[in-house]
């Protein structure tokens, strides 16, 4: 804001108003009659005062080069410039003028003269320390036999040589010329004006070439600095403090590196040429590590051993991707954005930058995750942090939050391979796939590998060698998964997919990780649960292939639980992926959870039980999965939803429960049935009824409950129709199991085992 002086005290303008900044254009000269002004070059700043002229080191450029901004409240003068010539005429008829102009002009040269060599000496220091620092860097790895990391572009830096530097002997001329005007015999100077004009005129060249010269050594203190800190993480600074965590506190060589990482913390802080936000961030990440480090024993830190493990999982980042291999450019750049993704505020932004980095870091991390992947199968030593990226989706200690990443790594320590009771990391499906002791997942046309590469056979994009080819080869299936199931369901078991990336965050961690972890354990115990209540959830209608000789047509129900895999990341969603595998009926199903499960493990379960419930049935039916003429669950319930309205056995207000709870479920079919399974199964279970009478002889025909319960319900008679008419028709199985016993007794041939589960399907009791 602008204030009109009163009488001569010419234009106030207020305190941090920007009078210049670079690149506008020079128009005219203001001297300061009172306040301060800040006056900012590359690399530094200067402060101008009472008698002091604003842009007289310019009067030869076009445009400004120096940035000025009020300090306080100050009072100028405008003077206008529009050619050196009405320059001339102000300084002919103002001589006192021209001495002012001219004290000002020297004085700020002066300044920028001194700057310049103080800037040039710490060009060359710098560039002495950064090779010291390296040599030692790279002496320490090599006593202690760790795997030095080099920095890019280190080899394309050379000296300061400073050729262009001003001439030395241009302080003094200045600093004399600035005496003699400060002396009563100033008029000798100025009474000429031609003179006072080629003196201004000098300086301002000289100014020129002493900005040039700043110019250039500040771009060169930036060029030094970003090998000490750098947006991508690959850093001097990085590499000395992850040479700290590994070495520990009590090595002996701890405290020489210590002392090189405080040197740059004390030193970066009050360098222009550092990127602040950066090194702050950097700063404070290492003191909280620190402050683990040194609290052993404190609440905080946990135990003793968690300053060991944040040692060895010091610069995660930096160990997943030398392990990843040489594919550089997704290095480099999942890097870069990693560490961008580190700075930002807000990781939950809807703004388009923030979006666009999640979508970068995506898309990458899908990519290192194969890379990494294809590396453990050539090199089973497996660091740590890499297997915690294949487990848990880290990345970063720092983005972790260090309590959570030393929870992940003895979480990955304590990991086996579950596969053979079916529950699966993620990494351990894939090493199933590979094994070929699982096929691929269905996409999202429901092709399976097969179909897939068939069909791409057919279009011409691939010979019948390279059919017969990738019929049997066990990465391009790997690579299958991962291009079609991986990014798909590792989102949707996120659940919220705006704002979804994979990397682990502590943003993300919104309840205890050991209370959300989904263990083996949690999974059997709920899927007994389940099982307890409706018995024949995982059951399917088939031939006895073993015994055929002996059963022939006979069909029986056999149970095949299904295959769990845990994403590697923090959701609150489960999927049911596909009912069977591939083409076979009689194959266990997929259901998929994030490993770190945030909801009610339980509620998520049976409502994929549910869901398994309805496609499997769909899936045998076929087209005629609602064809009320073919009795099935699918049939039966659609039907009941389709006219509930003209139900007779439906009460109004039981058609007004049907109405809104279709609502709820966005007219979806399948969404009610598994509602109401769940109320099936979490609630009329448990006897306490919720369904109306429909739903519930539904339920009770095809999700029926095992004996025990049944008994329990006998006391309720809600249940008395639906009870007689199981009891008619379980005793009218076992009969049929009874003949075909005896047949096989009176011809001594052994009673398949077979025939006691079927015994048990029928009535759900071990003891039938």
């Amino acid at each position: 804001m602008i204030r009109r002086g009163i009488g001569m005290a010419g234009i106030v303008l207020e305190k941090g108003k920007t009078i210049y900044s670079y690149g506008q254009p020079m128009t005219a000269l203001h001297l300061i009659t009172n306040g301060k002004v800040d006056v900012s070059y590359p690399g530094g700043s200067y402060t101008l005062g009472k008698g002091d002229v604003i842009s007289i080191c310019e009067i030869c450029s076009e445009i400004h080069l120096l940035g000025y901004t009020t300090l306080e409240d100050t009072t100028i003068l405008t003077y206008p410039l529009t050619s050196l010539d009405s320059l001339n005429d102000i300084l002919q008829k103002h001589p006192d003028v021209a001495r002012l102009f001219c004290l000002s002009c020297f004085r700020q040269i002066n300044i920028l003269l001194n700057r310049s060599s103080i800037s040039e000496l710490n060009c060359s220091e710098l560039y002495r320390t950064l090779t010291d620092d390296i040599a030692t860097y790279n002496t320490l790895c090599s006593r202690y036999r760790l795997q030095a990391r080099s920095l890019e572009h280190f080899d394309e830096l050379n000296a300061f040589l400073g050729d262009d530097s001003p001439d030395i002997w241009l302080n003094g001329y200045y600093m004399g010329l600035s005496r003699i005007l400060a002396s009563d015999n100033y008029r000798i100077l100025v009474q000429e004006s031609d003179l006072s004009i080629g003196m201004l005129r000098k300086g301002s060249l000289d100014f020129r070439r002493t900005y040039q010269s700043l110019e250039e050594q500040f771009h060169y203190l930036q060029q030094v600095g970003s090998f000490y800190f750098r947006e991508s993480g690959n850093d001097l600074f990085d590499f000395y403090t992850s040479l700290f965590y590994k070495l520990g506190q009590d090595n002996e060589d701890s405290k020489a590196v210590y002392d090189r990482i405080h040197r740059m913390l004390s030193k970066a802080g009050d360098l222009s040429f550092i990127d602040q936000e950066l090194f702050a961030s950097r700063s404070q990440t290492f003191q909280s590590s620190l402050n683990l480090m040194e609290s052993n024993d404190s609440a905080e830190a946990g135990s003793s051993g968690d300053s060991e493990i944040l040692g060895k999982l010091a610069g995660s980042l930096n160990t997943i991707l030398d392990y990843a291999g040489s594919d550089l450019d997704t290095v480099t750049s999942f890097r870069q954005h990693v560490h961008a993704y580190k700075l930002l505020s807000d990781r939950a932004s809807q703004d388009q930058d923030v979006a666009l980095l999640r979508r970068q870091l995506t898309e990458e991390f899908y990519l290192l995750y194969s890379l990494l992947f294809t590396q453990t199968l050539e090199q089973p030593n497996i660091p740590m942090p890499v297997k915690m990226f294949l487990y848990f989706g880290y990345v970063d200690e720092e983005l972790a939050g260090l309590k959570n990443a030393v929870t992940l790594y003895r979480m990955a320590e304590a990991m086996s391979d579950h596969s053979d009771i079916g529950v699966y990391t993620f990494y351990d499906w894939l090493m199933a796939i590979f094994r070929g002791k699982k096929s691929p997942s269905r996409n999202e046309f429901d092709q399976d590998y097969s179909d897939y590469i068939h069909k791409q056979k057919v279009g011409g994009n691939i010979t019948d060698a390279e059919l017969k080819a990738l019929e049997n080869n066990p990465m391009a299936k790997v690579n299958y998964e991962l291009r079609n199931m991986f990014p798909q369901v590792n989102k949707i078991t996120f659940g919220r997919i705006t704002t979804f990336c994979p990397l682990f965050c502590a943003d993300d961690v919104l309840k205890d990780l050991e209370s959300s972890y989904v263990t083996v354990s949690r999974v059997s115990q709920i899927l007994e649960e389940i099982r307890r209540v409706d018995y024949t959830a995982f059951y399917r209608e088939s031939l006895d292939m073993e015994h055929i000789d002996v059963m022939g047509k006979e069909t029986i129900h056999l149970e095949y639980l299904p295959d769990i895999i845990l994403m590697p990341n923090v959701g609150i969603r489960g999927v049911m992926w596909q009912e069977i595998e591939g083409k076979r009926r009689n194959s266990p199903g997929r259901m998929v959870f994030s490993i770190f499960h945030l909801e009610d493990l339980k509620t998520t379960f049976t409502h994929l039980t549910g869901e398994f419930r309805w496609e499997l049935c769909k899936r045998v039916q076929g087209n005629r999965w609602n064809d009320v003429s073919i009795s099935s669950l699918t049939s039966e319930y659609f039907d009941y939803i389709q006219f509930y309205r003209k139900n007779h056995d439906l009460s109004t207000e039981a058609k007004e429960k049907v109405k809104s709870s279709l609502q709820r479920a966005k007219n979806s079919f399948k969404e009610m049935f598994v509602r109401d399974y769940m109320i099936w199964v979490l609630f009329e279970g448990a006897g306490s009824p919720r369904l109306n009478k429909v739903a519930r002889q539904i339920m009770f025909t095809y999700c029926p409950f095992p004996e025990d319960i049944c008994n329990t319900l006998a006391q309720n008679p809600l249940y008395a129709d639906l009870l007689d008419r199981r009891k008619i028709k379980v005793a009218q199985g076992l009969h049929h199991l009874d003949v075909l016993t005896r047949k096989l007794q009176n011809g001594n041939i052994p009673v398949p085992e077979t025939v006691a589960q079927e015994r048990y399907y029928l009535c759900g009791s071990k003891k039938a």
